[in-house]
Formats: structure tokens, C-alpha cells, sequence
């Protein structure tokens, strides 16, 4: 293998390069060394992008989603080999521990480093693959774009959708509320539409992103903020959302989460936490459960959202509203930072 590879760096806030830093090697039995084929910009790579995070300078860049190819594996690996296509989740669960066990690998027991950083680049370091990694049959050259568009979700925002939906048990018949239109926020329309919601309430104020909402399986949308927003949610969920889906994570689409749910109801929580206070009392008066946190990447790949992209159920792809080249990375994240598209998706490798 050669001795560097190109990869984001965060420079500094509102400043992402393309710099030539040395290729990952195998540290730890349980490696795997990954040829990232397509990889992308979340939401939650913008707070330290905005400054909301404090990152240092120069540092690592936070992506955490791809696919690719196993180039090499620890000698504690027997699930994969090099030459397999595979998902490279954002979550390493164990797959033994009684979290994992449970489904919640997500918040795997087994170790404290969790969570990928990095994958902005040709290659990536996967620690506890033995069990997380998610092989793709074939291999990059048998699909489409439009594919290999939904697979690369499977590594967050679609398993994340559906985390929002499971935490918050969605039922047939169910009326749901979801909050955020971006990627997660689609993608949770799309798991509710799978558990049998009846009734999904979107929450958009962009053409584009309502649109796309409705093709995904949302019978309304509420557009407006605050108050008036609240009182509409109420007044088309006939009082309250059976369940909530929050995708945002600001203190403000919280107290909207608890606001539009009726009593007895669960909120799925998956937005990154930024400055949310969480009110014992507000939802203790009207048992308003709230469930969830980093998604069970692995167990639902594996169980259910594989089998449904391979077999057209769904097509979580289209989140991906804009394309761009690897070393096109800092436009990448000013067309999410400025709203221009829904989720930016990079091509590494043709």
C-alpha cells in the first residue's frame, strides 16, 4: 500500500482541505482497513464546521459514513475478507455484549471508542469490525449511482431514520410528527411509512424537501414555527402525534417534540443534542416517554434495511440531492452549511 492517502482535514471553522496524511494501518486484532468508495457530509459534521463545537485546528475530519472495500483485516477477523464491499456503519458494536445483544449496538458495552471519524477520505481505519461491518453482496461496479446512493445511507441517516421510529415504537395506524427535514428527518418519514404509520406529518418550510417528503411516504406538512406551528400540529393530529420523531437536536425542536405529543406518547430522539433542557415536569404530567440516541446501525442492516434498498421497498437515496468530488469537499459543506442541498454525497473513487 502507499505511505500517504488524501483526506479531509477541518482546518478551522467554515474551512475544510484536501491534505496528504499517512495511510491507516492495522493497530488492534479487530481492524479493518477500508478503500472508501463513496462517503458524505451530515448534519452533524456542520456544528464544528459552524463553530458550535469547539474542534481543533488541523484535526481529523469528523465523516463517519461510507462504503468501500475491505483492503486488509486484523487477525481476529473472520466475517470479512479483503475484496468485500461493504458498509461501514458509524457505530462499532460487538454484537456479544447484552446492549448489543438487545439491539442497541449503537451504545455498545464493549468498549468506549464507538464511533468512526474520518471516512472523508480514500481510506479509513475500522476498529471492532468483526461484527459491524455490513457486507454488500457483489461488488461497487454492480450497482448504480442511485444504489450505491442507498446503501451509503445504511452507514447513518437511514438506520438513524429508523432508529427515531423504532424508539418511539411507530405502530399501524399510528399518527406521526416528524420534526427536521433534512437527510434523518426524511429518512425517519420513510421508517414510519415501514412500521404502517397512517397518518406522517412533515414539518418543511422548502419546497424541495416537501416534495421529497411526500414522495416518501408524509400525508401533511406543517410549515410554520413556534406557536402557530404547535397549535397546527395539534389541530391536524386531532390533539397530539401517537409518536414523535425529533431529528434536529436544538432545545427549540425538543420543547416542540413534547409540546405535539399526546399523552402517553413516545418521542424518538436522534438529533445530536445541542443545549436541550429536558423538563422532568413538563413531561411527567402527561406520561410523554422520551427513548433514544445513536442508532443500532448494524442490527437493522442486517435485519431489515439491507434486504429493503436491495429489494426496491426503499429508496433512501434520494436524500442525496447534490454530487461532488472528494477534493470538492469544502463546496460540499457549504451546500449543506447553506441549506442547497439535503445531504451532500462524494464520490472517491470511479
Amino acid at each position: 500500500m502507499a505511505e500517504t492517502m488524501k483526506s479531509a482535514i477541518f482546518e478551522s471553522a467554515g474551512h475544510m482541505a484536501i491534505e496528504d496524511v499517512p495511510m491507516p494501518r492495522i493497530e488492534k486484532p479487530d481492524d479493518a482497513i477500508i478503500r472508501i468508495v463513496r462517503t458524505c457530509v451530515c448534519g452533524s459534521d456542520l456544528w464544528p464546521f459552524r463553530g458550535i463545537n469547539q474542534s481543533a485546528e488541523h484535526s481529523q475530519n469528523p465523516g463517519h459514513e461510507a462504503i468501500g472495500i475491505v483492503e486488509q483485516v486484523g487477525d481476529d477477523i473472520t466475517s470479512v475478507k479483503p475484496g468485500d464491499f461493504v458498509i461501514a456503519p458509524f457505530t462499532h458494536g460487538c454484537g456479544q455484549c447484552r446492549a448489543c445483544r438487545a439491539g442497541f449496538d449503537g451504545s455498545c458495552m464493549a468498549h468506549d471508542d464507538n464511533f468512526s471519524m474520518g471516512a472523508q477520505g480514500q481510506y479509513i481505519r475500522f476498529q471492532h469490525a468483526q461484527w459491524a461491518l455490513v457486507k454488500i453482496p457483489g461488488q461497487p461496479e454492480d450497482y448504480s449511482e442511485g444504489m450505491l446512493k442507498s446503501l451509503l445511507t445504511l452507514s447513518d441517516v437511514m438506520a438513524t431514520g429508523y432508529h427515531a421510529a423504532r424508539t418511539a415504537q411507530v405502530k399501524p395506524g399510528d399518527t406521526v410528527i416528524v420534526l427536521g427535514d433534512g437527510a434523518v428527518g426524511q429518512c425517519a418519514i420513510i421508517a414510519a411509512k415501514m412500521m404502517g404509520a397512517k397518518r406522517i406529518i412533515s414539518t418543511s418550510r422548502h419546497d424541495d424537501r416537501r416534495a421529497l417528503a411526500a414522495e416518501f411516504g408524509a400525508t401533511d406538512n406543517v410549515a410554520e414555527r413556534g406557536d402557530e406551528g404547535v397549535a397546527k400540529l395539534l389541530e391536524i393530529s386531532a390533539g397530539g402525534a401517537d409518536a414523535v420523531l425529533e431529528c434536529v437536536g436544538t432545545d427549540a425542536s425538543f420543547q416542540e417534540a413534547v409540546a405535539v405529543a399526546r399523552p402517553g406518547a413516545l418521542i424518538g430522539r436522534v438529533g445530536l443534542p445541542h443545549a436541550q433542557q429536558i423538563s422532568g415536569e413538563g413531561t411527567f404530567y402527561r406520561n410523554i416517554g422520551v427513548y433514544g440516541g445513536p442508532a443500532s446501525v448494524t442490527t437493522y442492516d442486517k435485519d431489515v434495511l439491507l434486504d429493503a434498498v436491495l429489494d426496491a421497498q426503499i429508496n433512501p437515496g434520494k436524500v442525496f440531492t447534490n454530487t461532488f468530488e472528494l477534493d470538492e469537499i469544502q463546496p460540499a459543506y457549504e451546500a449543506m452549511d447553506e441549506r442547497k442541498t439535503i445531504k451532500s454525497y462524494v464520490i472517491v473513487e470511479h
